[in-house]
């Protein structure tokens, strides 16, 4: 399978997360006090397990660009994956326990992932602007799968770390934190 087949699968799984990450804050946002509890009580027991299905989803994906696509990873790249990789392994097990006190450790890893995405997504877009851990061989300004016209890799990493925020930031607190 080429890179764009699989970077447009990615963009299309990656526009149903982001709706549906958008109706969820959205309806968060309109409903109030009890409807927004009910609502929390309606997503948080599947939240840890879609946020690990996000997380899979985009450790496969990057692994596909750079080892069967042969897509070199550029700098920002990796630190990207260094803050999506430890979310499989520390969703599946928070998921497995339901163990929503994982939470803030989820948010400040995928908040940290998004922010980065989020200025390669602008140095791509925006000429001239500074990197300085850039390669010649890896430049992180450049686009080596584009689909849809706007979606690049960092555009899919920023969605999946965007989700992840969204949904493990609608869990329920965890009843210790509560106490406090």
């Amino acid at each position: 399978m080429s890179p764009v087949a699989v970077a447009t699968f990615l963009a299309l799984l990656g526009a149903v997360a982001f709706t549906a990450s958008l109706i969820l804050v959205v309806m968060a946002g309109l409903v109030g006090g009890d409807a927004r509890a009910a609502m929390r009580r309606l997503v948080s027991p599947y939240a840890l397990g879609a946020a690990l299905v996000v997380a899979v989803t985009a450790m496969s994906g990057s692994l596909y660009f750079s080892e069967v696509a042969r897509l070199e990873p550029c700098v920002l790249c990796w630190y990207q994956r260094i803050a999506m990789y430890p979310l499989v392994p520390l969703l599946a097990i928070a998921a497995l326990r339901r163990e929503a006190a994982i939470r803030p450790y989820v948010l400040v890893l995928a908040g940290i992932g998004a922010l980065i995405s989020a200025y390669h997504v602008a140095v791509q877009r925006i000429p001239g602007l500074p990197t300085t851990s850039c390669s010649l061989t890896a430049p992180c300004s450049a686009i080596q799968v584009e689909v849809l016209g706007f979606v690049t890799i960092p555009v899919l990493a920023l969605v999946a770390f965007g989700t992840i925020l969204v949904l493990v930031g609608l869990l329920e607190p965890h009843p210790a934190a509560e106490e406090t």
